[in-house]
């Protein structure tokens, strides 16, 4: 397909005092691996079940919830990008949410950088790693997600609006999780009062 100038949004836009929006929780790997050792009874669940990190149920739970955001597309939350004038955005896939923040801070025209204040994760995933049972560094900002959200720069109004217009389409939320700061280094980081959001699916 050939866009005019206009029709798409460009990845290098991004402007201080943007805020940054997600599209989709993270910790589909984690929730992806426990499914496994359940499954297999494996060392890792029976501790984990021993410890009383996770029942069955949230096991499950997890599962099912993983499943559900891998398979939603990202058909609305990118053609919603133009109508709330999003000024740059790239999905978080392999890197992580961190990884993909980086490459996205390093391809921006002006000398901008992202502070993120939260991480929206599937409920009890975040647990599972504070458990040390294995380490996924997913609220270090580098757990690979599968069919992960978008993250989109934008002005607040815009995100606000943005967010309300997704979850009335795909009946699932959207979040401000960050902020563009002015930065000649182009860093990307996860701030020291981070804040772990617990995102429990329905089922």
């Amino acid at each position: 397909a050939i866009c005019r100038e206009g029709e798409y949004v460009k990845s290098d836009g991004a402007e201080v005092g943007d805020v940054v929006v997600l599209t989709k929780p993270l910790g589909t790997q984690v929730a992806v691996n426990v499914h496994e050792w359940r499954v297999r009874k494996t060392a890792k669940w029976m501790e984990l079940s021993k410890r009383k990190i996770l029942s069955v149920e949230d096991a499950e739970d997890m599962m099912h919830a993983a499943v559900c955001s891998m398979a939603r597309l990202n058909r609305h939350a990118g053609s919603l990008m133009l109508k709330h004038h999003a000024h740059a955005g790239t999905d978080v896939t392999g890197f992580g949410i961190l990884g993909h923040a980086q490459n996205l801070m390093d391809n921006q025209s002006r000398p901008v950088g992202m502070e993120i204040h939260t991480l929206p994760c599937i409920a009890n995933t975040a647990e599972v790693e504070k458990s040390g049972v294995l380490d996924f560094r997913l609220v270090k900002g580098y757990s690979a997600e599968t069919s992960g959200g978008l993250m989109i720069c934008m002005k607040e109004e815009d995100a606000v609006a943005y967010c309300k217009e997704i979850e009335e389409i795909d009946g699932e939320p959207a979040w401000i999780i960050g902020m563009v700061v002015e930065d000649s280094e182009r860093k990307a980081k996860l701030l020291d009062n981070l804040e772990i959001l617990e995102v429990s699916s329905e089922r």
